[in-house]
């Protein structure tokens, strides 16, 4: 059952994904060769605890860790480890979870460790260029595949593989709600998009292959060819006015602003504008 959510309910989402962008935000921050996979999570799992809200992930479908942390051609579900460190010229995906007053939040960013090839640092950039397509087809009167189908052209567009295993949702009281959002379409088909109701919007696109394989630990999925991916996420509600953007103060108790933030509005605490800085 699609359940679309009242502005009281849209509210709580919208604290649970700030706290969510306000802690992606710090982990970016830390970023950078020798830092491993492992601090990583924990500066997630600090920032969180400091926020008052709850970690999304631990222990869902006994997911062990905090955040997920990506790396290369990992696509999705990177477990953090001790022993993992990172290398300029790498690129890692950081997706994390929270909740706040039963209600939760979701977004993923991907980054580059220092210099990267062109052709990775373009995936990179068309990745987010798909959610934004994605997001702003996010129209009340629309269709899911729309979503999908706005996606999917940007990574025709480059010649990258769309994945199809993995896809975004729903989200509400729970992480993972219907609908299903896959990254492609048709435009046209699949659930209507009502007002109220709220997706997480998260292309995974390929610099080759769309094929992907779990890895023996049974979470981190990787490309077939072991080719670089990138991963993108927005938690979004459906307006009349059109897509928002949860997280960003876009949507408040005496505003709503549609549209898709741009990289200058994402959230930096005070510790980490001096670390980006520094």
């Amino acid at each position: 059952m699609i359940t679309c959510k009242s502005r009281p309910e849209i509210l709580r989402m919208e604290r649970a994904t700030r706290v969510v962008q306000e802690a992606l935000a710090e982990c970016l921050a830390v970023v950078a060769p020798g830092v491993t996979t492992e601090d990583i999570d924990q500066v997630a799992a600090a920032a969180i605890r400091e926020r008052g809200a709850k970690a999304a992930f631990p222990g869902y479908r006994g997911y062990p860790k905090t955040i997920c942390v990506s790396v290369d051609d990992e696509v999705v579900h990177g477990i953090p480890s001790p022993k993992r460190k990172l290398r300029a010229g790498q690129v890692v995906s950081l997706d994390l979870g929270a909740v706040v007053e039963g209600y939760f939040g979701d977004a993923a960013r991907t980054v580059a460790v220092g210099e990267v090839p062109e052709r990775v640092r373009r995936l990179v950039e068309n990745t987010h260029a798909a959610l934004v397509a994605g997001v702003e087809a996010v129209r009340v009167g629309g269709r899911i595949g729309d979503v999908g189908a706005a996606v999917e052209a940007v990574a025709k567009r480059n010649g990258y593989g769309v994945v199809r295993e993995f896809v975004g949702h729903g989200i509400g009281t729970a992480l993972h709600e219907k609908p299903e959002v896959p990254n492609y379409g048709p435009a046209g088909r699949r659930d209507l998009i009502r007002e109220g109701m709220t997706l997480a919007i998260e292309p995974m696109l390929n610099l080759g292959t769309r094929e992907v394989r779990v890895a023996s630990d049974g979470w981190t999925v990787r490309t077939l060819d072991g080719r670089p991916s990138a991963h993108f996420e927005h938690t979004v509600v459906a307006t009349v006015d059109g897509p928002v953007v949860l997280g960003f103060g876009r949507y408040g108790e005496d505003r709503v602003v549609p549209g898709v933030p741009g990289y200058d509005e994402y959230p930096l605490a005070e510790a980490s504008r001096k670390r980006a800085s520094a």
